[in-house]
């Protein structure tokens, strides 16, 4: 909807852009000075909120094409158009006539069918302006002085809803184990306030978390905070999906003949996994429940066993190696791999 005082506004160098700008140069040059006047940015400062609120205003029109097609019109009109009282049954005397003004926002002129409006007798301005407006008899449209754009109302029935603030992106990085547990973080923003975001149990690397109104400041409200989280590496636990995946060491005589080896969780406890004997390098073991939770789901903890060999043996090693070696001779643990590398 049109403002009263469009004809008396330049959004375009309120916003520094030509009238032929396009809307993505129009968006480019709001961002910039909007950021420059912002009330975060300047505190107490009264011209730069009055600075603002005119580029805010001539953003939310020169953004919309339909509201832009509008102000372009209305300017066009105020260079010079009047409107003249025309008698009874809707004729016109001197200057434009209210449908040569308007007939080619509204669908008529161009040669097709008209309809004279006048000043006295018929419909009014108010009546006019209320059928566009969505509001029976809520727009006026003074008449004022005659031939000009008199009274209080001009063209209060095409105002627009105010905009809102811009939204703030930004992204915070996490601990594994918050990311886990779920944890809280507080954000600092360039004025020195400070937000605080929760971060849920379970949350995903890249995960993007939405804090509604906490974004930049406008007349139409706050804009909303997105956050994006990065996860960090941890030198032991990892992430696959729900599940948390752990390798853990053994030596040959814990996967010769079994063990039960304690294993730690990302919770901060430990449990105990037990190690059949004859165990390989690479085998998978699953605990159940002690993965990540999010959307009412928990994945589990999948450790994964790797026979380790100390650097050096001693002699005594060496003679037990060697006879374990000559008493499973018969064991041949690469049989068939060059069949199944074959095909």
């Amino acid at each position: 909807m049109a403002s009263q005082d469009w004809i008396d506004k330049d959004f375009y160098s309120i916003l520094g852009v030509s009238k032929d700008a396009s809307q993505a140069d129009i968006k480019k040059a709001y961002r910039k000075l909007a950021r420059k006047y912002h009330p975060d940015q300047n505190a107490g400062d009264a011209a730069a909120e009055k600075k603002f609120k005119d580029i805010t205003e001539a953003n939310s029109v020169l953004s919309d094409p339909e509201e832009r097609e509008q102000y372009d019109a209305i300017r066009a009109m105020g260079s010079g158009a009047r409107f003249s009282a025309g008698a009874p049954g809707g004729g016109a005397s001197g200057g434009a006539s209210f449908e040569d003004l308007f007939g080619g926002m509204f669908g008529g002129g161009g040669g097709g069918r008209r309809t004279s409006y006048s000043t006295s007798g018929g419909a009014g301005f108010e009546d006019l302006f209320a059928q566009f407006g969505g509001q029976g008899g809520g727009t006026r449209f003074g008449t004022g002085a005659p031939g000009g754009f008199g009274g209080a109302g001009g063209y209060g029935g095409f105002q627009g809803p105010p905009a809102k603030g811009e939204d703030i992106h930004t992204t915070t990085t996490v601990p594994l184990r918050s990311a886990y547990n779920g944890t809280t973080v507080k954000l600092r923003r360039g004025n020195g306030q400070s937000t605080t975001v929760r971060v849920p149990q379970g949350v995903k690397d890249g995960q993007r978390l939405k804090v509604s109104g906490k974004g930049h400041s406008g007349p139409g409200g706050n804009g909303d905070l997105f956050v994006t989280i990065k996860v960090q590496d941890h030198p032991f636990f990892a992430r696959d999906g729900q599940n948390v995946t752990v390798t853990v060491p053994v030596t040959v005589g814990e996967a010769a003949l079994g063990a039960t080896i304690e294993v730690p969780t990302l919770d901060g406890n430990h449990v105990n996994v037990r190690i059949p004997a004859g165990t390989s390098s690479g085998r998978r073991f699953r605990v159940k429940e002690k993965g990540f939770t999010s959307g009412g789901k928990t994945g589990n903890m999948i450790v994964t066993v790797q026979i380790d060999l100390p650097d050096t043996l001693d002699e005594k090693a060496q003679e037990a190696v060697t006879a374990f070696a000559e008493a499973t001779e018969s064991f041949e643990p690469r049989a068939g791999l060059s069949e199944k590398a074959a095909q």
